[in-house]
């Protein structure tokens, strides 16, 4: 596909709006089934998807996984295709789409702080814990991407979770206050004044301001510095769009955004620790980084897909394969 509307129009097909290969089209007995749900999180409804494994008994007791979805995406892209592949291998999985944000309420739209994605996580623990037929007990965490520096900010304190893994870990705080690959440091004071600008205009009453999105061209994506990014606007605006995807976030959000790190107090977390990434990620080097810091990790292990990028790790069959080879032993192990 070529253009994003095309991609949306791909996903109005799906009756569940997936727009991943090898998405469930229909629940069967039998089978890996998809269970759409809604529920109450700080007075917002928050949207998400749970997957049952095939032969799904709720009278037996399974193991669960968490899984949080990059920024910008929603639980119908990377997030359910590794939710999907799990619940294959007998975890009861769930999802879901960010307060603010997808199919999720709360205003002002595209609010993107730390606090709301970390609340997001304990939320879903919250929820899958009392699901039929989840064993409290064997519950695990999976962040993807944006959704991985949470997830290792949640665990720090969730010891809910027993076993957390991250694939191609992205660290919003550093990013947004350094830029990627640190590009933007001497510009670090001029950027904060804006977000305090905006979130005084917002809370005059004044147009909410944002950050983040754009409609590019083929060619303003192609000629981005970043392959994460090029491959990252490709993924979400051509080949895998859903219409409640996007980049864009409050400005104001910058203000909790660069003032917070995936890795502050990472020595907290003590559960076991499976980070994976490709060796040609450009953002390998914060998986790098938070996996050296993680010192309270009883057993951690880093695992790099040779020739994988960062987004090529969210489709490729090979290399979602190779992640599911790594994630699959080690949540039976930990779980």
């Amino acid at each position: 596909m070529t253009t994003t509307t095309a991609a949306a129009t791909d996903a109005a097909k799906n009756p569940f709006t997936l727009v991943y290969a090898g998405a469930i089209a229909k629940n069967e007995a039998g089978k890996v089934n998809i269970h759409p749900v809604t529920y109450p999180l700080n007075g917002l409804d928050i949207a998400a998807n749970v997957y049952t494994p095939a032969n799904y008994d709720p009278q037996q007791p399974y193991p669960a996984i968490v899984v949080a979805h990059p920024n910008g995406g929603v639980k119908e892209q990377v997030a359910g295709l590794y939710a999907q592949r799990l619940a294959e291998q007998g975890f009861v999985t769930i999802t879901a789409d960010a307060a603010y944000q997808g199919g999720s309420g709360g205003l002002p739209r595209s609010t993107d702080k730390p606090q709301f994605r970390v609340e997001d996580i304990h939320g879903m623990a919250d929820f899958i814990t009392r699901f039929a037929g989840v064993d409290p007990q064997r519950l695990g965490l999976l962040g993807i991407c944006g959704g991985g520096g949470y997830a290792l900010s949640a665990a720090k304190s969730d010891k809910r979770f027993k076993s957390i893994a991250t694939l191609s870990m992205f660290n919003s705080g550093r990013v947004r206050r350094n830029g990627f690959a640190d590009s933007q440091m001497a510009t670090v004071q001029q950027r904060l004044q804006q977000a305090s600008d905006a979130r005084a205009t917002q809370a005059a009453g004044g147009n909410i301001l944002y950050a983040g999105d754009a409609d590019m061209s083929d060619a303003q994506i192609a000629a981005l510095p970043f392959e994460m990014y090029r491959q990252g606007y490709e993924y979400y605006w051509r080949t895998h769009a859903h219409p409640n995807s996007t980049f864009k976030y409050t400005s104001s959000s910058l203000l909790d955004l660069m003032r917070w790190d995936a890795t502050d107090q990472i020595a907290l977390l003590e559960q076991p620790l499976l980070m994976v990434a490709g060796t040609a990620a450009d953002s390998l080097y914060m998986t790098e980084e938070a996996f050296a810091k993680a010192s309270g990790a009883k057993h951690k292990e880093l695992f790099k897909i040779e020739g994988a990028t960062h987004i090529e790790t969210y489709w490729v069959p090979k290399y979602v394969d190779a992640a599911m080879g790594k994630l699959t032993p080690f949540y039976n192990k930990t779980l």
